[in-house]
């Protein structure tokens, strides 16, 4: 294999990607400008949508109570809830979202509690809906109030003092530092993202410089040139590559300044833990995190080459882009999953080790022999893609399918 005809195949696809205003648009526009502009959008507009929800005062419904009864009347008077007039199809009226809750009290609610006896409030809500669950959590405020108020009632009226209902306090106390939690936070997520990115970086180019030359005629001409196949297949790999590589760091750079615009504009509203949430984050397990989705994203590169030269056309080869992504993204979102953990059955699996391992690092945590087998595992799985891309660059069958 030749070095400087690949430098020479590498340097032309690189120059042609550049000139092609649809790889501009989908490896510098995109993760540049549309998607911190979406993220930074729609994460404004849920703050937004949050925060009008949460300052909206419900219409609830109160179902059973007498009309002098002092709950009733302590309901009407709280500032944080519109009592309306109760009607018998209040299920119907809770799902057409008209009313955001219920209270069903028994009918000598008043009674029942002076004389001590047991009873019992339900409160319906719209289960999944945000403004019910708020208005629900309200109503399950006040009463649980209510309840405290009428324990600390009986127990002096008996001279019993109120203490003797909480013998002892619990306190939580969070032993890790800092940076582990922000990267036990954020140590799923950023390797999903990462892996995403590579994806999509890659697909347009890998697509276009495989599927794409079939379609314009083009691979003919570029097997008559005076270069070997393993030289031009390796060549546009690199071009693939490059375009993936670049993605993310472009999207990353990007990222990064909008959170830091977005911080800033939330820093009155958001808790002061989750505006140092960044800050915490150790460095080197970024740099290891890199490190390690470097063969992972040369196993994607070659995976989406092989997927351009077995195909027909570039849409036949978009079809196929669907179920890889799914391939690329479920293990991925495995690693996410609370109680998944590192360990040597997960470290032999491509994509969910790397999410694993990932997600130990960014908290502190190095597995050094996890770190070693990983690496080396997914060097291997990236060397078998980048080989079996160049066995199909080979095969006539494969490379001129009609």
């Amino acid at each position: 294999m030749k070095g400087r005809a690949i430098r020479i195949v590498y340097g032309k696809e690189l120059r042609d990607s550049l000139r092609d205003r649809r790889t501009i648009i989908s490896m510098i526009v995109v993760p540049v400008l549309v998607m911190p502009l979406l993220m930074f959008g729609i994460g404004a507009m849920m703050i937004k949508t949050v925060t009008k929800a949460r300052q909206e005062i419900p219409r609830v419904m109160i179902i059973g109570a007498e009309p002098s009864s002092k709950v009733l009347a302590s309901l009407n008077a709280a500032k944080s809830l519109q009592v309306i007039p109760a009607t018998e199809d209040f299920t119907n009226q809770i799902v057409e979202k008209k009313v955001r809750a219920v209270v069903k009290l028994p009918p000598d609610f008043d009674a029942m509690l002076a004389r001590g006896d047991a009873t019992k409030v339900d409160i319906y809500e719209y289960a999944g809906e945000m403004k019910s669950g708020f208005a629900a959590e309200n109503l399950n405020g006040f009463f649980r109030n209510l309840s405290d108020a009428t324990v600390r009632e009986r127990l002096a009226s008996r001279g019993v003092p109120a203490e003797v209902l909480t013998p002892f306090t619990i306190q939580r106390q969070n032993v890790a530092p800092p940076a582990k939690v922000a990267g036990n936070a954020l140590g799923g997520i950023l390797p999903y993202f990462i892996i995403i990115l590579c994806l999509t970086g890659a697909m347009y180019p890998a697509l276009d410089l495989t599927a794409g030359e079939k379609e314009r005629g083009t691979m003919e001409t570029i097997l008559c040139c005076p270069v070997g196949r393993t030289e031009l297949v390796v060549g546009k790999f690199l071009m693939v590559l490059t375009a993936s590589l670049g993605t993310v760091m472009l999207s990353i750079i990007s990222m990064s300044g909008t959170f830091l615009i977005a911080k800033r504009a939330a820093a009155g509203t958001l808790p002061p833990e989750a505006l140092k949430l960044a800050a915490t984050i150790d460095v080197g397990g970024l740099v290891g995190v890199f490190l390690m989705l470097l063969p992972v994203a040369v196993m994607l590169s070659a995976g989406l080459l092989m997927v351009g030269l077995f195909s027909r056309s570039f849409r036949e080869a978009q079809s196929y882009c669907g179920p890889l992504m799914l391939v690329a993204i479920i293990p991925t979102m495995i690693a996410m999953l609370p109680g998944v953990e590192l360990n040597a059955s997960y470290a032999l699996v491509p994509l969910l080790n790397v999410g694993l391992v990932c997600k130990e690092m960014l908290a502190g945590t190095w597995h050094w022999h996890y770190i070693a087998l990983i690496f080396g595992s997914a060097c291997v799985y990236a060397a078998a893609a980048l080989a079996a891309a160049v066995w199909m660059f080979h095969r006539e069958e494969v490379l001129f399918r009609s």
